[in-house]
This record gives C-alpha cells, structure tokens and sequence, in this order.
C-alpha cells in the first residue's frame, strides 16, 4: 500500500494538503505558497531535518510546530490541534517533498542538551507496567507482540496512515498511545518532553529514507 501511490490512503490527506497550500487564510488572507512558491523546491528536504532548534526559541521545534507557527505568525490563522486534519494533511504534504531522502537531524551544539533529555525519557521506565521505549523498541525490536513485528520506533513515515487508526495520524499521537499502552500518564499535547523525545527518535533514525506519508498496522 506505501510503495503505490494510488492505494496509499495517506494520498487522501497529500491532496488536502496541496489544496490547502495554496489557499489563502486566516486575517492577513496569505497561502504558503505566497511566501514559499511551488512545494517541491521550497520545502525538498526540510522534512528531513527536524525537529531543529529555533534560533529565536532557543530550543527544537517540530515540523508541526514550525507549520503552525507560519501559520500564527504569518497567516493570523487560529493554531491547530496536532491531529487536526488540516495540520496532518499540510505537514504530509510538506514531507512528501523529502521522501527518498535521508533523514539528516542534527543534534550537536545547542540540540545536544535536548537530545540527552530525550535520550532520558527514551530509557525512562514508566506507567504501571514499568516498561521504558527502550525495552521495546531497542531490546525486543524484531520480536512480536499482538502479532505485529515491534519496531525500532523510526518516526521517518510521520504523519502516517496506521490500519488501527483508520486514518492518519502524528507521531505525537503514537507517543501517547505506547504511554497508555504501558499505563502511564501520556504527555499533554504542549508537553516539551514530546519535542525532545520525537528530537531522539529522529536522530535514531538519521541515514534512513523520508517515507511520509508512511502505512503502518
């Protein structure tokens, strides 16, 4: 279903986010493509480099975050759940400008205390089950659980279509999901552990190919 474009269903969300490019909104009635033009120059390979720290934060954002943050700033457009189905259809059609490319997260100088802190919570055990990611996606990766292979927990097909879901969805909301699969207390939607924690995963992932909009089980 990934390898074909035509049966991906993640292509449903691709097509809102083109639509949605270059369609003016919010108070200063701006589109993307007014300040970036056509897609597949402007954003071929910034899918690949994040999360990154913003210079003006001083600390990583996420692509979604950089989205709606164009979004605010530029737009005065109303922010955006992470799941909302506007911000996963901008942000996979932003992604798929990079797919085949390799992810290239930095994490040295000002990520790198960012990166250690997503390091942390990655080998943190946690919930009722007192799991960490780590037992999972680093010792058992390979192995299955439900049926399913686990994986190494590479977050390069996101926003992806999962068969669970029915639908697209943020790697984010994958997070929260293993949080409650362990019985654990899933970080709130603003939480910055996300960001450092997505920071870490990236970083893992660096070398392998962009496959937004990726199809999982």
């Amino acid at each position: 279903m990934q390898d074909d474009d035509a049966s991906n269903p993640g292509f449903l969300w691709v097509q809102q986010g083109e639509a949605l490019w270059s369609q003016r909104t919010g108070s200063v009635a701006r589109s993307c493509a007014d300040c970036h033009g056509d897609a597949a120059v402007s954003m071929r390979g910034v899918a690949a480099r994040y999360p990154l720290v913003d210079a003006k934060l001083g600390r990583p954002i996420t692509l979604r975050q950089r989205i709606e943050q164009c979004r605010i700033e530029r737009q005065g457009a109303a922010p955006l759940q992470p799941d909302n189905d506007t911000m996963l259809a901008l942000s996979a059609y932003v992604g798929l400008q990079s797919r085949g490319m390799p992810m290239q997260v930095v994490r040295d100088g000002p990520a790198q205390r960012f990166y250690e802190a997503g390091r942390a919570l990655f080998t943190q055990r946690q919930g009722q089950l007192n799991l960490s990611c780590a037992q999972c996606h680093d010792d058992r990766a390979g192995q299955r659980l439900g049926g399913s292979v686990i994986p190494q927990g590479h977050p390069n097909g996101y926003p992806e279509y999962r068969l669970e879901w029915q639908r697209m969805g943020s790697l984010e909301r994958r997070i929260r999901n293993c949080m409650v699969g362990v019985r654990a207390e899933p970080f709130a939607d603003d939480s910055f552990d996300l960001v450092e924690l997505e920071l870490y995963l990236a970083v893992r992932a660096n070398g392998l190919a962009v496959e937004t909009p990726a199809v999982r089980p």
